[in-house]
């Protein structure tokens, strides 16, 4: 394992993030706006933007955005990414290290990124950096498996447990009604939240589902020369034995609610 906080890991990889990791759908910023009221006149924080993903999406909606990443090198691909938006600014610091003077935000948004916020201070934060009626909006998705479509786990597990034996993060992803059923942790600081799901597949080949476990967590961790050589395996093995074609499959959520007073 890396000697660095796992929330900075993706700065290794920034270009390679932004290539593989997937996005968020359309509807998902058209409700967000709705239930909102999101336009042109609102201030947004956004926590962890990482590459930009979903601040390309919020900057469409002509809102102003502040930010935040402490990822030096994913903070600079995002403002690359985000150079034709004068609008939004990107800082590198972390959520939790980092103050307004005197401004209060329309809505704080974390999209994939609320899980590394350490939740003694990051609610409270995030209440605080509110204006009254104020919203948070929780952004991100579960990998999950549907009965139709093979299944990259069942596949591999003998490679991940040949390279990384007894290793508790392998294992079947839900299905996606399971999925549904879990709350996620919230704050008394906001309201009970809204809940929208939206399910999605992302497709590959084998060198492009192995690049995608590169971009992640779980694999990001183990030693280069352990998660090479299983990524090379399992790229492999998708082209012998799925011909060359690999789901992922995702539920995405959207969680938003205002803040309490």
């Amino acid at each position: 394992m890396t000697g660095q906080p796992l929330g900075r890991i993706f700065n290794e990889v920034p270009e390679l993030y932004d290539r593989v990791r997937p996005g968020y759908p359309d509807a998902l910023f058209d409700d967000l706006a709705t239930s909102t009221g999101l336009d042109e006149q609102s201030t947004v924080l956004e926590v962890g933007c990482g590459t930009g993903q979903a601040t390309r999406s919020l900057a469409t909606l002509g809102c102003a955005i502040t930010a935040l990443e402490p990822g030096p090198d994913m903070a600079d691909l995002a403002r690359a990414r985000l150079a034709t938006f004068p609008k939004v600014k990107i800082k590198t610091t972390k959520f939790e290290q980092w103050y307004a003077t005197r401004q209060r935000f329309d809505l704080v948004v974390a999209a994939s990124s609320w899980h590394w916020v350490d939740p003694s201070t990051g609610w409270q934060h995030a209440h605080d950096l509110l204006r009254p009626g104020g919203s948070l909006a929780l952004l991100g998705y579960t990998v999950v498996r549907r009965p139709d479509l093979p299944e990259v786990y069942a596949e591999t597990a003998d490679l991940h447990e040949h390279f990384v034996p007894g290793n508790p993060d392998w294992g079947h992803p839900p299905l996606e009604h399971d999925a549904r059923t879990e709350a996620g942790e919230w704050s008394p600081l906001f309201e009970p939240p809204a809940v929208h799901w939206y399910p999605t597949v992302q497709w590959f080949d084998g060198q492009g589902y192995a690049d995608l476990m590169r971009s992640t967590s779980m694999y990001r961790k183990l030693p280069p020369d352990v998660r090479e050589p299983l990524l090379d395996a399992v790229a492999d093995r998708i082209r012998t034995r799925l011909d060359d074609r690999a789901s992922r499959c995702y539920l995405t959520f959207l969680r938003v609610a205002r803040r309490t007073a």
